[in-house]
This record gives C-alpha cells, sequence and structure tokens, in this order.
C-alpha cells in the first residue's frame, strides 16, 4: 500500500498561519503529538486527515498530498555528480534523509547549485548587467517549471482531451480549427504575404479578433499556430492557475512560461497522449514517422516525445537539445538527469553538431558525462521557413538524448552491441567541464585550477 508522507507540507501551512502545533492539532481533531510526528514525517498521513485538512483550512488535499519528491531526488542526484562534490559526494540514503528532515535546506541548496549554474554558464556574457547575471534568464526560469513538473502537465494533457467535440479526420484539423475559431471564439483567420507581415509569422490582432498567418509557414505549422492561439483564447484560466503556481513573478518569465504552456497544449491536441505513446512504442521512436501520422513536423514531435511522462504510462525519458549553426542553445527540454546548458554552445564533441553536415539524416552517438553516466543521443536537423534568398538555408539541429538503459526501446540504436558501443566522453559546456586533457577545449574551465606549466604545451594552450 502507497504511503503518503506531507511533513513539509503541513509545516509550511502551519507557520503560514501561524499556528503551534497545538492549535493544528485542535482543528484537526488530532493530537499534537501526532501532529509533531506527521511534520517530521515520522507516520504517514491518513484519508480522513487529509479530508479535515480540506475542510479547516480549504487547501486542496490532492496537491498537499502530491508526491513530488521524485523529482526534487532526481535534481538532486543530478547536482550532487557536480565535479565540486567528488570528494564528499552523500549516498542515495543521506539524501533522502536530507529531504524528509530538511526540506527547506535542501529546496535551498537546488536554488543556490541553479544560481551557481546560471553564474557559471553566463561568463560570456559579462557585457550584461549585474542584475541579469544574478537572476537568470527567463527561458531558464521556465526550463526550471518544466524541470520540476518532469515535463508533464496533466491539466493541459485532459484539456487537450477535452477540446474536440467529436472525430476530426487528419486531413481536415486545420479547416475544423477555423471554423472553431470563428464560430466558438469570433476570431476568423486569414493568411497574409510575406510583405504584408514582415517580420512575423503569426500575430494576433484582438481588436479586429483576426489571427494573422505568414504564407512562409507550411501547412503543418499553420495548423499548431491556430491550435497554440486556441490555448491562448480558451484555456486563459487554466493557463494562468499555472504560472501562478510556477513561482515566477518577473512579466518576462510569465509571458514565455505562458507561450511555452500553449505550444505544450498544442503538440498535446494535436497529438494526443494514448495514441502517439502506443504508435511511438509501436515504432519505436521513429519520429520521422510519427510526425507523418500526426500531421506535425519532426521537431515537433521530438517536443512530443519528451512529455510523455504520465504515471503509469511513461514512455522513454528523453532530453531535448536545439541548437544554430553557431552553436548556441535556442530550446531545451529534460526528462533525464543529463544536464543541459543554458547559454553558450553544447559540448563540441556532441555529434549534434555533426549533423549539419548531413542535413535531414539521423546522426546517433553513445555519449559519456564527467559523472560516468552514458546516454545515447541520436540528432538532426531541422529546417526553419524561409521567404527570401536571403532567409535561405535557416537550417538549425535537435538533438534527442535517453539514459543507456533505453537504447534497446529506440530504433535508431539498433544495430549498434550495447556492450561494446564506443562512449565518447562529453561534458556540459567547456567552461564548466573537467575533461582537462579534452583536445577540443575552448576554454580554460571555471573548476580546474591546476596551474599552467610554461615548459609544457598539451593538446590545446588550456592544459600543460
Amino acid at each position: 500500500m502507497h504511503k503518503t508522507f506531507i511533513g513539509p507540507h503541513l509545516r509550511r501551512l502551519r507557520l503560514e498561519r501561524a499556528e503551534t502545533q497545538g492549535a493544528m492539532a485542535r482543528a484537526l481533531g488530532i493530537s499534537a503529538s501526532y501532529v509533531n510526528l506527521l511534520e517530521n514525517n515520522e507516520r504517514s498521513v491518513s484519508v480522513a486527515v487529509l479530508l479535515r485538512l480540506f475542510d479547516a483550512y480549504g487547501v486542496d488535499w490532492r496537491q498537499i498530498a502530491e508526491d513530488d519528491g521524485s523529482a526534487q531526488l532526481a535534481d538532486l542526484r543530478a547536482v550532487m555528480q557536480d565535479p565540486l562534490f567528488a570528494d564528499s559526494r552523500p549516498d542515495l540514503v543521506q539524501l533522502r534523509a536530507a529531504m524528509v528532515h530538511s526540506p527547506a535546506l535542501v529546496a535551498g541548496f537546488l536554488a543556490l547549485h541553479r544560481a551557481y549554474q546560471a553564474t557559471t554558464d553566463q561568463l560570456l556574457s559579462l557585457a550584461q548587467t549585474d542584475a541579469t547575471l544574478l537572476s537568470g534568464s527567463p527561458e531558464a526560469a521556465v526550463h526550471d517549471v518544466f524541470r520540476r513538473n518532469r515535463n508533464h502537465f496533466r491539466e493541459l494533457e485532459e484539456a487537450a482531451e477535452a477540446f474536440w467535440d467529436g472525430p476530426v479526420e487528419p486531413d481536415e484539423v486545420y479547416v475544423a480549427l477555423k471554423r472553431r475559431l470563428r464560430d466558438r471564439d469570433g476570431v476568423a483567420v486569414r493568411l497574409c504575404r510575406v510583405e504584408d507581415l514582415p517580420g512575423a509569422l503569426r500575430q494576433y490582432d484582438e481588436t479586429r479578433r483576426e489571427i494573422l498567418l505568414s504564407e512562409a509557414l507550411d501547412h503543418t505549422n499553420r495548423t499548431f499556430q491556430l491550435v497554440h492561439m486556441a490555448g491562448l483564447l480558451e484555456q486563459r484560466a487554466l493557463f494562468d492557475g499555472l504560472i501562478a503556481r510556477s513561482g515566477i513573478s518577473e512579466a518576462r518569465g510569465m509571458a514565455r512560461l505562458r507561450v511555452e504552456l500553449a505550444n505544450y497544449f498544442a503538440a498535446a491536441v494535436l497529438m494526443p497522449y494514448a495514441a502517439f505513446l502506443a504508435e511511438a512504442r509501436e515504432t519505436k521512436y521513429d519520429l520521422d514517422h510519427l510526425a507523418t501520422r500526426f500531421g506535425v513536423s519532426f521537431e515537433q514531435a521530438c517536443h512530443r516525445a519528451t512529455t510523455l511522462q504520465r504515471e503509469g504510462a511513461q514512455g522513454v525519458p528523453f532530453f531535448f537539445l536545439r541548437i544554430d549553426k553557431g552553436g548556441n542553445v535556442t530550446k531545451r527540454f529534460n526528462a533525464t538527469g543529463f544536464h543541459l546548458a543554458e547559454y553558450g554552445g553544447a559540448c563540441p564533441r556532441l555529434d549534434v553538431h555533426t549533423s549539419f553536415r548531413t542535413p535531414g539524416r539521423i546522426v546517433p552517438q553513445f555519449v559519456e558525462m564527467p559523472d560516468r553516466s552514458q546516454f545515447f543521443v541520436f540528432a538532426r536537423t531541422v529546417e526553419r521557413p524561409s521567404w527570401a534568398r536571403h532567409a535561405q538555408d535557416n537550417r538549425l539541429a535537435v538533438a534527442m538524448g535517453c539514459g543507456i538503459e533505453h537504447a534497446p526501446e529506440i530504433g535508431y540504436a539498433e544495430g549498434f552491441s550495447m556492450g561494446s558501443a564506443r562512449m565518447v566522453p562529453i561534458g556540459i559546456n567547456c567552461r564548466i567541464c573537467p575533461r582537462s586533457q579534452c583536445e577540443q577545449r575552448a576554454h580554460y574551465a571555471a573548476i580546474l585550477t591546476d596551474p599552467v606549466d610554461e615548459r609544457r604545451r598539451g593538446v590545446t594552450r588550456y592544459n600543460s
């Protein structure tokens, strides 16, 4: 039988109301000693007590009983793989004990390490303001929200499943969306010439209740943009609730999160969870096939594959990384323990960079991080909309990766021997990678303290 522990939640609830354990005990009809045991996670909570919490304090007992410890434990274990803790790495039992007995300290430690990572990742951006260096970017805040939710939002999935009133033929989705927006939301859709919508692919004119789509968008992206807008128009209350719970208070971060939630919703509508997961398993995650079957782009199918983390119906946990030709990380999602750099380039040994040499072809690779964790990664280029000669070859590359134990579930790994596959040693990026002997190092790592030996030249000018 599953036991539910709510110690940190209960203590926070009591302190927010400035109550003693005795006062809370009277409100719940239990003893003060029992409240103390619950707060210290020495007793699991019963359904009866949860219901009394709802009656006495008006809190949603489903939220207070929600088991969010596994995501935090995964984050804590990933942080402890940092080379900084190589000589003093606690074991799993100690980490669990810290979460139970000092949840606030654990949360503060994780926040501190995130700030350390953000500061380190921004060493190449010293020209920015001090406030930016200390606070991190809106994209980083949004990434943390998705990470805490394991890249899965139950409420958005449920709303997406209820989106259509009845079955819609795949080749009629675009027309059905235009009809829905017109009849239900009072919004018209108009396709515009490139010159009439300069510098934009989609724009919503709220005054005229009109969505303008650029002719530069292909059919799949026109459809995606319409579902995205339907989400923004029809699911405002749901998005507001998720944003309020996110902990983001800065305006740019809240706006960025709303956009990403709408993207998630659109993907869930076009690629229904159960059908997409079944097809993914059947085809061993053939993402070109999935994109064709559900009428989406390759990149959109990749995004969707990272969100299949529903309890009891989980897909392979993936990370997703998108880079431009300069090596800059332009988008990232993560349902694994793999740490993704926020700024600058990913590791040059990662073959996502090599994929630019073979456009449109899958490039598979087995990699090992400095903490010895191993992953299977596959990368491919994707094309962005082009509408003029100077905008041609607007190409990006995406990489999908999973733990090595999931490689047999991925068709792209077929043909490799799991026991003898060549592991390529990689890092997060050069500025925080401890591999001092790497021949592709581009920066002196901030965490390396070995002095330079002027009598010797190593494989790069950063080691001797």
